[in-house]
């Protein structure tokens, strides 16, 4: 039954509104009277009606103004107006403010009064089936929140205890894996997530992470099925609930699922991962096994390897290393400092030797390559100014590694790295306001001084007569060739003295000297010191043991 209010001021209009129609007959009824709009906002707030007939002309408060207010405070509350006046101000008004509809008094009769009822009834029915489909859209999206589910997985997964019920509990009461009678876990790493991440924000690493995590259920599909959680660093877990019997049909359905989201991953955000796939389970409880299962496969998974699905492989050889040494670090920033391109890859290629067996995104394997970064652009911000930073764009771009899915992959980025970089820093040398034959000369002297360089091996090399070359190389530099060459030498022999890992002699052979009498000459030439002297005024302690 649809309580109705009648509000006007004049008795007699009242009487012929109840006197119109049957009210209970077609499903009304009146539940009050008031005489003005004051009165009648405090009986709404009192007992808010279904529908309230409204006068427009009356005292205090007219119609007008408490259709305004009533669509404001109770907009629930459906309103039919009535006047004696057509005044198309108060009509617009009163439409405007959500009214069934505005009559004139003399034109109102049971028909018509029973027709905007019915009217007013079904826009209530109307508002209220909205409700009732928003409140249950409201309890679905409640109850297949992606949030508390994968939280859910993330904690059972994790072991912490009493999840394994939580999630039994939420399942049976939400229709979480209808039907299963088989289930699986499936581990997977993000490979470059620690190098892609260190300089991001947290919000940035969220959205990547938010980003991973949206395009991996939309190629799994139904969250009801199989879920994806996040747990930490760039891994997570997929969940698996099958209704075939057959495990086979299971293990296989699985792995073209995982092959599946791997791909759009590398598609979509250019991220590359490996993953592993659990044992067979039957039952929720036995989740967190399948995902340890699938964990220690894909934790022991050889880095050579590309295809994505992981193997189990036994035990390393090697002792796993978590950073680069100290000694390590002075060596690739020395070489890097006297531009020794063979010095350099080989310690790179030594670190990578070490690391070589661990699976790429180990974290070990991940910091050190971090490490290796770090060291390079050091070496960039100490031998580069800032007018220099567009040469960077042609070093390999570091989103690059987001696809590499091997150590061998990483090593053979990192040796590219290291050389482009090498290759600006003796650019950078050279430059000024040299010739372009000159300048090759000095890249090919910055290149060679460790070994034989002479000024017919240079003219060869860049296709000059070398009498040429050595007229315009002495005008340029105010050096013949072989004086530049020399003071290059002694220039990476300073630096060596100063790391404190060499004798004396071994420096000249390093710094291409062919004796070492040789060698002890130019440099006092040079310097105005011996090496010995050169080194005790560096401090002496640090090399004085290797002299």
């Amino acid at each position: 039954m649809y309580q109705v209010l009648l509000v006007d001021d004049e008795p007699l209009a009242r009487s012929d509104v109840w006197t119109l129609v049957d009210f209970r007959k077609h499903g009304f009824e009146i539940c009050g009277e008031a005489h003005n709009g004051l009165m009648a906002l405090a009986m709404i707030e009192q007992s808010p009606p279904h529908i309230a007939i409204i006068d427009v002309n009356m005292p205090e408060m007219n119609g007008v103004e408490l259709n305004r207010t009533i669509k404001e405070r109770y907009p629930a509350i459906k309103t039919i107006m009535l006047s004696s006046f057509d005044d198309y101000d108060y009509v617009r008004d009163c439409l405007n403010n959500g009214s069934i509809d505005y009559l004139l008094k003399h034109r109102l009769d049971g028909a018509t009064l029973i027709g905007l009822l019915n009217k007013a009834a079904l826009e209530l029915r109307q508002d209220d089936q909205i409700l009732e489909d928003l409140s249950a859209q409201k309890a679905i999206a409640e109850r297949m929140n992606p949030v508390l589910i994968r939280g859910y997985i993330a904690d059972l997964v994790k072991g912490r205890p009493g999840s394994v019920q939580e999630l039994e509990a939420y399942a049976s009461k939400n229709g979480l894996y209808p039907g299963a009678i088989r289930y699986a876990a499936a581990s997977l790493q993000i490979v470059p997530f620690l190098l892609l991440t260190q300089s991001y924000s947290d919000m940035q690493t969220n959205r990547l992470v938010q980003q991973a995590i949206e395009i991996i259920q939309q190629s799994l599909g139904d969250m009801q099925e199989r879920t994806v959680a996040y747990l930490e660093n760039g891994r997570l877990v997929v969940v698996f609930a099958f209704k075939e019997r057959s495990e086979h049909v299971a293990v296989s359905e699985a792995g073209r699922m995982m092959s599946k989201l791997s791909h759009a991953l590398e598609l979509f955000l250019n991220l590359k991962c490996v993953y592993a796939v659990g044992h067979i389970c039957h039952s929720l409880s036995q989740l967190e096994a399948s995902y340890v299962s699938a964990e220690r496969k894909l934790d022991s998974y050889p880095a050579a390897e590309s295809t994505g699905q992981a193997t189990e492989w036994g035990s390393s050889a090697h002792a796993q290393r978590v950073s680069l040494t100290i000694e390590e670090q002075k060596q690739l920033l020395l070489s890097i400092e006297i531009l020794d391109q063979e010095g350099m890859h080989r310690l790179i290629a030594a670190v990578f030797d070490s690391i070589r067996e661990q699976p790429v995104h180990s974290h070990a394997v991940q910091m050190i390559i971090s490490e290796l970064l770090h060291i390079g652009d050091k070496a960039w911000k100490k031998g580069m100014s800032q007018a220099d930073s567009a040469a960077m764009d042609s070093l390999p771009a570091r989103n690059e590694l987001g696809r590499l899915g091997s150590v061998a992959e990483m090593e053979q980025w990192l040796q590219d790295y290291y050389a482009g970089l090498l290759k600006l820093l003796k650019e950078k040398h050279a430059a000024g306001s040299y010739s372009r034959h000159v300048s090759q000369a000095i890249v090919f002297i910055l290149e060679r001084y460790s070994g034989l360089v002479t000024l017919e091996l240079a003219a060869g090399a860049i296709g000059l007569n070398p009498s040429y070359l050595s007229r315009i190389f002495k005008e340029e530099t105010q050096s013949t060739f072989s004086e530049y060459v020399n003071r290059v030498r002694i220039d990476a022999a300073r630096k060596l003295l100063g790391s404190g890992q060499y004798t004396i002699k071994q420096i000249s052979n390093l710094a291409g000297f062919a004796t070492y009498n040789y060698f002890f000459k130019v440099f006092k030439e040079i310097t105005g010191l011996t090496p010995q002297a050169y080194l005790n005024g560096l401090g002496g302690g640090r090399a004085s043991a290797k002299s």
